[in-house]
């Protein structure tokens, strides 16, 4: 049995919107959407700001209490706003859809029948059945995304038998402005009434094509600087994550990248506080992953790092016509923002690994920035921070860390920020250390940095389970090109003096492979360390021995014939043909 609800509504909307009114937003309206019988379902409070910013924030009562979002929509989708008027009229009537609830409740009040199913992106979500076989008349807003709800939502209304009509937005007297519906038409219209509206121009064409003209003709969406009204970056972490943007997180392998997401994940999903103790803005955080399983590693992650788990959300997957498939970020934008909208207070969204967000050819600029732009306006309509991660690309040590980037350039381009992980080398007795660095901002001060460390946590209530976890360090100074060469540079120095070594040890002739590989352990260096002081000083490597010569095959190390030059390659400096392995016994890459 449901407890009773000890707040109303209006109390829970407040509840809600909290943290926007702490910040000067007004409540502009809470709207209720009911079943057939009557009974409330959900409802969306707004709420608006002074310079002119808008937030939604959907929410139910789950039997004990309120709680932010929508609840699982019935497989025939979500009910319509008003729907139990739909079902109380004249069959007859005609059917006004807009969008959003204030536009359907204001025509409401002139005695039209209006319904809507919510924003521009949730026709595909609704239940319009309804609908069937009416006659309903499309109110579009006047920028692309009013018409592209219209196309949508007459598709769906067609297949149901209904009779669509289009009103002319281009043609309406006083004309709308941009982004403009059917309130801002009624507010210069004080005298309008239904009959008015009932005799606005329609389309003048076939039903079947009158959205499609008047909703997929070309556009170009023009605003007047005068018109803008300047606002501050929204910092979800100053500095670091803000509102409305896209991130990206890269750094060399076994830095713990998708840890550190998972660290910035719980921080919002509980609002502690940062690395620096500034405070966390506490929401709901949205995570997709195509590498990691979120039952064996991202979950329990998350708890590790004290997350809130009722407030993250693992993408499982897409269900279309009834079947279900895998989310695929460079497609499905439309229909995740769809899931946002319902979720509700969305702070943070991942995308792991970024280069999924692109179905061409990720290293190439332009199908880039076509396959990122989706996602990078989902974010700015939701207001929340988007986190894409991604790796280094190999041999790029010593460039610029934004260059360094796997696939192309405008992954870094398009960012507004851009971090870097790496790992120092352990040398002179210090262990090795991780660093998270600020390698790009436009929207802020750029450089700067933290040390951090990975530790392996067995979680309490879950028996047998690992997970990693992030412990913050000292603050860093200095740019992401100078933390990164510094912590290459230690490696530099061991190759320095693993070339030294290999230099002095074959200057008195030629030497074994197996031989230098044994007296270099003794001196404590590392196989791949003498392979890169190989490739360093030039070394010249010779095969004796084996098929056609007999005997033992041997590989044979010798300086080259300058004796110091660094970086030559040896080639022609012996009698021995070109060899097609490296010189140590291993087969170059490219043939294995």
């Amino acid at each position: 049995m449901n407890a009773i609800p000890v707040e109303n509504p209006h109390v829970a909307a407040r509840h809600i919107l909290a943290h926007f009114l702490a910040e000067g937003y007004q409540p502009t309206g809470l709207h209720e959407y009911r079943d057939a019988q009557g009974n409330p379902v959900f409802w969306r409070a707004r709420c608006k700001h002074p310079d002119g910013r808008k937030e939604i924030r959907p929410f139910r009562w789950n039997g004990t209490r309120y709680v932010p979002g929508e609840p699982p929509a019935p497989p025939e989708g979500k009910v319509l706003y008003r729907l139990p008027e739909l079902l109380a009229a004249n069959p007859g009537a005609i059917v006004y859809v807009v969008e959003g609830e204030a536009c359907a409740d204001v025509l409401a009040a002139l005695g039209l029948l209006t319904t809507t199913s919510g924003s521009s992106s949730s026709a595909g979500a609704a239940d319009w059945t309804p609908l069937r076989g009416r006659r309903v008349r499309l109110w579009p807003d006047n920028d692309a995304s009013g018409r592209k709800y219209a196309v949508d939502v007459a598709e769906h209304l067609r297949a149901l038998g209904c009779t669509v009509e289009v009103i002319d937005i281009a043609a309406i007297v006083p004309p709308l402005p941009d982004k403009g519906d059917c309130v801002d038409w009624l507010s210069v219209n004080l005298e309008a009434d239904a009959v008015a509206i009932g005799s606005l121009p329609l389309v003048q064409s076939a039903p079947d094509a009158a959205c499609a003209d008047t909703c997929h003709r070309p556009h170009v969406e023009l605003i007047r600087g005068n018109s803008l009204i300047p606002e501050p970056v929204k910092w979800v972490w100053n500095g670091w994550l803000a509102a409305g943007k896209l991130h990206i997180l890269g750094g060399q392998p076994g830095t713990g990248k998708t840890t550190i997401a998972m660290a910035m994940a719980a921080t919002v999903s509980r609002g502690d506080p940062w690395p620096d103790h500034s405070p966390s803005r506490r929401g709901n955080v949205v995570i997709w992953s195509g590498e990691d399983d979120a039952r064996d590693t991202l979950a329990p992650r998350l708890l590790a790092m004290g997350a809130d788990m009722a407030r993250v959300y693992f993408v499982q997957g897409v269900r279309e016509k009834g079947e279900r498939r895998a989310f695929d970020p460079a497609i499905d934008s439309d229909v995740l923002q769809a899931e946002l909208n319902n979720i509700g207070d969305v702070v943070l969204l991942v995308i792991d690994p970024i280069v999924s967000a692109v179905a061409g050819d990720s290293h190439k600029n332009a199908e880039v920035r076509r396959g990122l732009q989706p996602l990078v306006d989902l974010a700015q309509n939701q207001r929340c921070a988007l986190l894409g991660i991604t790796h280094f690309t190999k041999g790029t040590a010593g460039r610029e860390p934004v260059e360094r980037i796997t696939g192309s350039l405008a992954f870094g381009a398009l960012a507004r920020l851009v971090m870097v992980t790496a790992i120092t080398q352990a040398r002179d007795g210090e262990a090795a250390k991780r660093f998270l660095a600020r390698a790009k901002s436009n929207i802020g001060q750029d450089g700067g940095g933290y040390v951090y460390d990975l530790q392996q946590v067995e979680l309490q209530d879950f028996q047998g389970v690992i997970a990693s976890s992030v412990r913050w360090g000292a603050a860093l100074k200095g740019t992401a090109r100078e933390l990164l060469d510094d912590a290459e540079r230690q490696d530099d120095g061991q190759r320095q003096d693993a070339a030294d070594f290999l230099r002095e040890l074959l200057r008195d002739g030629t030497q074994s492979a197996k031989d230098v590989y044994r007296e270099a352990g003794e001196a404590g260096f590392s196989v791949d360390t003498i392979k890169r002081a190989k490739v360093k000083i030039g070394v010249v490597a010779v095969k004796r021995g084996g098929h056609f010569g007999g005997g033992r095959q041997e590989w044979l190390w010798q300086l080259p014939a300058d004796n110091c030059t660094e970086g030559s390659e040896g080639s022609g400096q012996n009698d021995a043909p070109p060899s097609t392995s490296s010189g140590d016994g291993v087969l170059p890459s490219w043939s294995q």
